[in-house]
């Protein structure tokens, strides 16, 4: 590339919020000072309600350090794409990855949506190549992306001609014919998007409704999953496109990949599923950056290991890589070798010599499992394994390296992705990531470590310890909060100040309450929208983000294993909000995950009969200490009221009601943790 004048390709721009600023503050001074009175007013308190009170708030204390570092310099990049082509003479190849794993969790229809957005992008077509990796080896998904290239050939032309921005023809279509043709009025266009709606609902049926004739291949291009299992197959890879002429308005180029399986083979999740994307790319790719999904590039230097002090010393050295240190870290493919080295030593790579179609050979070979045993993919390269955020411990591991990031979000946003609905399959997702997030801190690779050790900045240590506290550590706290409120109201005692200490957690309470509506305001949002995010975020860490601690606790002991679980994907519906009977409320299943907050709320509701009916024991008034007080029997409504959605379910029915299984376990929990706290009343 050739750079003609230095006109910027971005500015970033630095806010200095100094409301914020001094909020965040604030705040951080109160909770400091709740510490003071703790200290000097030890002996008013019982000790193990102090204890586990000053416990829990010196944590959410150094929690709100931790966000307030964060923040405290917030930046947006604005981009300006119309500028690339005034001072680059030619773009850069991409190669472009997705990923699926289950027909039945994310159906066909999705990530045939996914693949056609990426088809249609405003880029030179013979410089794209999209890889769909498919985990779970399904003709399904294999017959949805041959169809959907053909729907591409009309579809890809449609939306250049007309500068369509939403590429997805799920969300175009969504829209009412009125309010599209509000922007184009002509009849060309009326008549073009007409046809174009009937051919991708033709799409969308054909997908759906001929997914349970080839449910059971046995010929032409689906015979190759003759004999497959989901957990058991050799690898698959099928050139569904290829633009052999490098026809700059044609389409670009679709391959499936399923990699090799075997039951008793590590495969590592969708890390590996990432990896084997990456290995192909890299014989038969078109040679340039990478794009990973969720809006994520990754330069191949990087992938491939490299540090930015590595680029300096050869770049002064000269120094070239030898055959043999290609072969220990990248494998014993000579054409991943080839590729590898030219990344490395800076030359160029001539995607115009690359045929698709006659590498597949090699590109399945590399895509066997055995492949990467004694070499550095996961280790020291590419996405590293140990996590099922696979995403975010890769991006640690390059940060750590030296290399540093951009965060960018054009408006509007490229790609958006599809959020799990329900209860259960939001919470499933939480949780894992919340399980990935710990699996990090308690590993070689944990932040701190890559501070003291490694080339990690401490503001990156602070942000990603953030990420970790927020998803999984304080999860633990908040737990231990809310129980020691039960035990105090349980056994008529207190942990919060009743003099003029009250004052602090009162005063933190109300400006943290007023600050953060604010700025729900501020954004055009509502205050039902700020309440709800309130309520939830009480919700999820106490439940997600608590059984991933344990998750992890047992593979730390060596007892169990995490889990990937993959979550379920449904098409949003294209109908009104107020149209949708579930809207707004909260469903649950038999998961574990709705355990620790099902108990919360009847330790809760039962020290709160317990105060009611008089059953508390008495105070010792020769001891000095104080009852349970207004401040407790406060915070204790607010979080029966925050679990709301729980307390409804206990009384709703079908899939709005919590499982009996889960109320009797939690019944069992509760009884125990009443007579816990009644053993430890004297007398």
């Amino acid at each position: 590339m050739a750079y003609q004048n230095s006109i910027p390709f971005y500015e970033k721009y630095w806010y200095k919020h100094n409301y914020k600023r001094v909020t965040d503050s604030l705040l951080l001074i109160l909770l400091l000072s709740l510490l003071g009175y703790r200290v000097i007013s030890i002996n008013n308190y019982s000790l193990f309600p102090w204890f586990v009170a000053f416990l829990c708030e010196s944590w959410f204390t150094f929690s709100w350090f931790l966000t307030l570092t964060t923040q405290w310099s917030p930046a947006v990049t604005k981009t300006y794409p119309h500028r690339l082509l005034q001072s680059v003479e030619e773009l850069p190849p991409v190669d472009l990855f997705v990923t699926t794993a289950d027909p039945e969790l994310e159906p066909p229809i999705i990530t045939v949506n996914t693949v056609l957005s990426l088809l249609a992008l405003d880029y030179p077509p013979h410089k794209l190549a999209c890889y769909v990796s498919d985990d779970g080896c399904s003709p399904r998904t294999f017959y949805a992306l041959q169809e959907a290239s053909q729907f591409a050939k009309f579809w890809v032309p449609f939306c250049k001609k007309y500068h369509v921005q939403v590429r997805a023809p799920f969300r175009y279509f969504s829209d009412k014919p009125e309010e599209v043709f509000g922007a184009n009025n002509t009849p060309e266009f009326k008549q073009e998007w007409l046809q174009m709606k009937d051919m991708y609902d033709n799409l969308s049926s054909k997908i759906e409704l001929d997914s349970s004739i080839i449910s059971n291949p046995c010929n032409g291009d689906f015979a190759v999953f003759s004999n497959t299992e989901r957990t058991n197959h050799p690898s698959i890879i099928q050139v569904i496109w290829e633009n052999k002429e490098h026809i700059a308005d044609g389409l670009p180029h679709l391959i499936y990949i399923s990699r090799e399986k075997r039951p008793k083979q590590p495969h590592h999740y969708k890390a590996g599923a990432m990896n084997v994307l990456y290995l192909a790319a890299g014989i038969g790719g078109l040679q340039g950056p990478f794009y990973g999904g969720t809006n994520c590039f990754h330069r191949r230097k990087v992938i491939y290991g490299l540090s930015p002090e590595n680029i300096e010393k050869d770049k002064f050295s000269g120094n070239s890589i030898s055959e043999e240190e290609l072969k220990q870290k990248f494998g014993t493919s000579k054409e991943i070798m080839k590729s590898v080295a030219c990344t490395l030593e800076g030359r160029t790579y001539s995607y115009n010599d690359i045929n698709i179609s006659n590498v597949v050979d090699v590109a399945s070979q590399v895509a066997g499992c055995a492949y990467e045993y004694g070499t550095g993919w996961g280790k020291q390269m590419a996405w590293i394994y140990g996590s099922v955020t696979e995403d975010v411990l890769t991006g640690l591991t390059i940060h750590k390296k030296g290399w540093r990031s951009e965060f960018c979000m054009p408006s509007p946003i490229g790609f958006t992705g599809f959020a799990p609905g329900g209860g259960p399959n939001s919470m499933a997702q939480q949780k894992r990531w919340a399980t990935g997030l710990l699996e990090m801190f308690f590993c070689k690779h944990c932040p701190i470590i890559s501070t003291l050790f490694h080339k990690l900045t401490l503001r990156q240590c602070l942000a990603y310890m953030w990420i970790i506290n927020h998803w999984g550590l304080m999860s633990v706290f908040e737990v231990c909060y809310a129980c020691l409120l039960a035990y105090c109201i349980i056994t008529n005692s207190n942990f919060l100040p009743q003099d003029l200490g009250i004052c602090i957690p009162a005063a933190f309470l109300v400006i943290y309450k007023i600050y953060t509506a604010s700025e729900y305001l501020a954004e055009g949002l509502s205050i039902r929208a700020w309440w709800n995010n309130q309520r939830m975020s009480r919700i999820t860490p106490m439940n997600a983000g608590f059984c991933a601690f344990l998750s992890v606790l047992l593979k730390l002991f060596r007892i169990s294993e995490t889990v990937f679980d993959i979550t379920k994907k449904d098409l949003p519906s294209a109908k009104d909000v107020g149209d949708d009977k579930d809207a707004g409320r909260y469903t649950f299943d038999e998961s574990v995950v709705f355990l620790p907050g099902t108990t919360i709320l009847l330790v809760q509701l039962t020290a709160m009969v317990i105060k009611l009916l008089g059953f508390q024991p008495p105070v010792a008034t020769q001891s000095g200490k104080h009852g349970c007080g207004l401040g407790e029997i406060f915070c204790s409504v607010y979080l029966i009221i925050c679990y709301w959605p729980f307390l409804r379910g206990l009384f709703e029915t079908g899939k709005y009601r919590i499982p009996l299984s889960t109320i009797l376990k939690s019944a069992i929990l509760t009884c125990l943790f009443v007579h816990l706290c009644q053993r430890t009343v004297p007398g």
